[in-house]
């Protein structure tokens, strides 16, 4: 590997702030806050969103159920009754 081109691989502390949550991750983002955390000092990064808050990863997921083309098209046009 050449040296000096690598991003420095460090531990960082996520915080999802809607949550309350604090995620102890081992990455390259680069930040000029720290913050202590159990004792150490680790650069920080505030999130809005995480598996601790998203609807997906919580289960709290609305689903909107949406019908075919064909059943909508059948809906709008189709035949209240056979006249011939």
């Amino acid at each position: 590997m050449k040296p000096d081109i690598h991003p420095e691989y460090r531990d960082v502390l996520f915080h999802d702030t809607s949550a309350d949550a604090y995620f102890l991750i081992g990455s390259t983002v680069k930040t000029a806050e720290t913050r202590e955390h159990e004792g150490k000092t680790y650069p920080y990064v505030s999130l809005d969103v995480s598996s601790e808050s998203h609807p997906f990863y919580t289960g709290k997921q609305q689903t909107t159920k949406s019908d075919g083309r064909v059943a909508k098209f059948n809906k709008r046009f189709g035949r209240k009754g056979t006249k011939e």
